[in-house]
């Protein structure tokens, strides 16, 4: 019974050897390189174990196939291994050749059976690996006539596909190395279609080929990227962009593929139902990159798989579509997404098993890539060529127009010349019409300025007239009673009473006329008639000022005494209830025709005058500021109110000829434009500024001397 008993715990003790420590990898030393892949036991769990849950689970299952392709997991998955070195050298090569894998971590037992753990992957620096290369390398040290159970970690949002061989270190560096120059002839080519086409870019700018070179340069990054040499060279310690580049670039790359093709084949006229769904697969691979670079790297990884899938298959029929309308350059994109759908292919059935894992199929998407490009570069190419002898027909048809428009114009001239004759003659008497018309209207507005000046010439100068008319009666009055006093004071004295009883009598009678009143009454009314008749003269001598209206010679003159003399003529214009501001600069004389501008002043004083009673009516609060400065060689003339502004469309019009704003018979609309035209013949410069309810000033701009150099425009 013990004897059975003890038969029996031999065998379930080589059962459970058999089942965790057998040999199923053998090398010795004709062994040089193994793909392990159907020798290894494989355990993909619902959660996240550690080492010690992993020894002791009986759920690992044998692969059948001599690439293990696992698919997706949230979680990492296990794979075990044991090998017997039954006579070789006990170092070796463990070769993990998929480099974008986030994780890769070989525990390895040691003589005492303790397992021992190396991290790799993209969540570590790249140079913190031992041997310089995208493969993860471990190293396996095995003594001879030995086994050693390994357990080796895998985790990734990416897809699961794992080339895992055993290697002597020769031969894995001499594979490596024919891979490493293979992948060098892709960059290569990658490098000089991407060059090539930037090139022709900056030469023809056809927006077609920068989405070309966008494409070369994230799908050449997608492709060297799988292959890690990303990560080994350009941003080894970004691990976190390391761990999405690879699906970002993939996204792109379509993105600028599509955009591409809809530009190089014209869809949206030569296929508008397929141009919106290529549209749509742009917005879906946007929503692919968006998803990833969030940080949803495994959900963004399938998304853009299923999108480019949906890419390259909606690729080759829209080309379909153009190539059976007839267009030629169709053929190349035909041609090269179909090329490229076939390395996808190849490389997929690797992935799975159907294929074998060697150069050509590991190679497949690599060389489909690089004969893809070449045959769009000369679809590119041979667009330009159909360009050109479009361009040379449409020249060619556009030379006999040209021809057959100059013999239409030739017999045209002949006709025309005549036509022209009769136009000319007509033209002339409608321009010297013109120019009476136009005397005509000058005259009218120096008409309607003359009577304005008219109108407040007479009231200036009728009001202190009266003043003084008024005071003339009461004077006589007053010197006749004056002159009547003397008489009686003559007849007393020469009479025979005593001086005390003349004295009394004189008195008397001074005091009966009010004497004293009456020489007070007096002196006022000569101080008013002084006063009317020194305003009547300062009118006249500001009329004598302003009258120069007609002067057509250059003259030296005080601007400040014309500024002075409009304001004299236009007091009436201005109102009482206006107050006047005065801001004269000591000024040269200036050299201009003088009864002009007077004549600009006196218009834009009446404008600020209608501005101010159009806001102000009758009520006080009205102000005109004038001022004037010298400033770099001219002189500023500063006309201000606080009236009721423009708006700016006004501004823009208001030296347009018969604009006005003023009702009906209150302006002819050509006060500004002679303005205008007068600065202008000055050389000179208007700037006017102004708001609603605010009010508005205007800056002119002469210069000192004279310069007939072309006037500046007003602002």
């Amino acid at each position: 019974m013990g004897r059975y008993f003890l038969k029996t715990l031999i065998f379930f003790a080589f059962l459970f050897l058999g089942l965790h420590a057998s040999a199923d990898v053998i090398i010795d030393g004709k062994t040089n390189r193994t793909l392990i892949g159907r020798e290894v036991y494989v355990l993909q769990p619902g959660k996240e174990l550690g080492l010690s849950d992993v020894l002791k689970s009986a759920e690992f299952k044998k692969y059948d196939k001599e690439v293990p392709n696992l698919g997706f997991s949230e979680h990492s998955v296990w794979l075990r291994f044991t090998v017997t070195n039954k006579d070789a050298d006990p170092a070796f090569l463990l070769d993990v050749a998929y480099p974008i894998l986030d994780e890769v971590e070989l525990f390895s037992p040691d003589a005492n059976g303790k397992y021992h753990d190396n991290l790799m992957g993209e969540v570590r620096p790249f140079n913190t690996r031992k041997y310089d290369h995208p493969n993860y390398i471990f190293d396996l040290d095995i003594p001879q006539h030995s086994s050693r159970t390994y357990y080796l970690r895998v985790k990734s949002a990416e897809q699961l596909i794992l080339p895992i061989s055993i290697n002597e270190p020769a031969t894995l560096w001499q594979v490596l190395s024919r891979d490493d120059l293979l992948s060098g002839l892709f960059i290569g080519a990658i490098v000089i279609m991407f060059l090539y086409n930037l090139f022709i870019y900056f030469s023809v700018k056809d927006r077609s080929y920068l989405y070309y070179v966008i494409y070369v340069a994230s799908v050449g990054l997608t492709q060297i990227g799988i292959k890690g040499f990303t990560f080994q060279y350009l941003w080894g310690n970004q691990t976190g962009f390391e761990l999405k580049s690879v699906v970002l670039f993939a996204c792109i790359g379509p993105i600028a593929a599509l955009l591409f093709t809809k530009i190089f084949l014209s869809t949206s006229i030569r296929a508008r139902r397929f141009d919106k769904v290529l549209t749509g697969i742009i917005v879906l691979m946007i929503v692919a990159f968006v998803v990833t670079a969030s940080g949803q790297i495994q959900t963004g990884f399938k998304l853009m798989q299923l999108f480019t899938t949906l890419f390259a298959f909606s690729l080759i029929i829209v080309s379909l579509i153009v190539m059976y309308n007839g267009y030629r350059p169709a053929r190349f994109v035909f041609l090269s997404w179909l090329s490229l759908l076939i390395g996808a292919i190849i490389f997929t059935l690797k992935d799975n098993g159907v294929l074998p894992y060697n150069t050509f199929t590991g190679y497949s998407m690599q060389v489909a890539t690089a004969v893809e490009m070449a045959l769009l570069s000369f679809g590119l190419a041979d667009r330009i060529n159909i360009l050109k002898k479009e361009k040379e027909a449409s020249q060619a048809e556009a030379l006999n127009i040209a021809k057959e428009n100059e013999r239409i114009i030739r017999e045209q001239n002949v006709v025309l010349e005549l036509k022209v004759s009769e136009r000319t003659q007509e033209l002339n008497q409608s321009f010297e019409d013109l120019k009476q018309a136009q005397s005509q209207l000058v005259d009218s507005e120096k008409m309607a300025s003359l009577g304005q000046l008219t109108a407040g010439i007479a009231h200036e100068i009728n009001n202190p007239i009266n003043f003084v008319t008024s005071n003339i009666n009461p004077l006589k009055r007053d010197v006749e009673t004056i002159l009547e006093v003397m008489n009686t004071i003559e007849n007393v004295s020469q009479s025979d009473l005593t001086i005390e009883e003349k004295k009394k009598q004189i008195e008397a009678y001074k005091e009966e006329v009010d004497f004293d009143y009456l020489v007070v009454e007096i002196r006022h009314l000569i101080n008013g008639i002084y006063e009317g008749a020194t305003r009547t003269a300062e009118i006249v001598k500001g009329l004598r000022i302003f009258s120069r209206l007609d002067e057509d010679d250059l003259k030296l003159t005080d601007i400040n005494e014309g500024l002075e003399s409009t304001l004299i003529i236009a007091n009436n214009l201005i109102g009482a209830r206006t107050s006047i501001v005065r801001a004269y600069g000591e000024l040269p004389l200036v050299e201009c025709y003088a009864g002009k501008l007077n004549q600009v002043f006196l218009n834009i004083i009446s404008n600020a005058a209608y501005a101010i009673g159009k806001k102000y009516g009758d009520k006080a609060g009205g102000e005109i500021k004038v001022g004037t400065v010298v400033n770099n060689g001219h002189v500023e003339i500063s006309i201000s109110d606080n009236g009721a502004g423009m708006s700016d469309q006004t501004m823009k019009k208001i030296f347009e000829p018969f604009f006005t704003t003023k009702d009906v018979g209150e302006g002819t609309g050509l006060g500004m434009s002679i303005a205008y035209n007068t600065i202008r013949k000055h050389n000179g410069q208007i700037v006017v500024n102004s708001e609603i309810d605010k009010g508005t000033a205007f800056i002119l701009k002469i210069p000192l001397i004279f310069d007939a150099k072309p006037a500046l425009p007003h602002a």
